[in-house]
């Protein structure tokens, strides 16, 4: 399974899509987040399409595995911090609906890819 450019990967554009809900939702954080959950929420959605983008250019299906799974750890790590800002009362459900929607999304694809790459490889 050799796609041309990470572009190509529907779980990119759906982490690129996360990347653009969180700086939105973060923008709802209150002043004094700036350099706390607001920091740690972008880094890790961010996180989420670049090592799906670097896993791809490697050379080796085993490295792109390893990068896709760096990418599902920060995955969980934003889920954690959506989750957190929910309980602190800086978001509703309703607010992280998206974010959290686009995250399942990319976790099944992840997996799926995954399980495809381990199976060629």
């Amino acid at each position: 399974m050799k796609v041309k450019c990470y572009r190509e990967l529907i779980v990119w554009q759906k982490a690129m899509q996360l990347v653009k809900e969180i700086y939105l939702l973060t923008k709802m954080l209150p002043k004094d987040e700036v350099y706390g959950l607001s920091s740690q929420m972008r880094r890790a959605a961010v996180s989420i399409p670049s090592n799906i983008a670097e896993g791809q250019e490697r050379n080796s299906t085993k490295e792109f595995i390893n990068f896709l799974s760096i990418a599902r750890g920060s995955k969980a790590e934003l889920e954690t911090q959506l989750e957190i800002c929910i309980e602190i009362g800086y978001f509703t459900m309703l607010d992280a609906e998206n974010a959290f929607s686009l995250s399942d999304e990319i976790s099944k694809i992840l997996s799926s890819l995954t399980q495809k790459l381990v199976a060629s490889g």
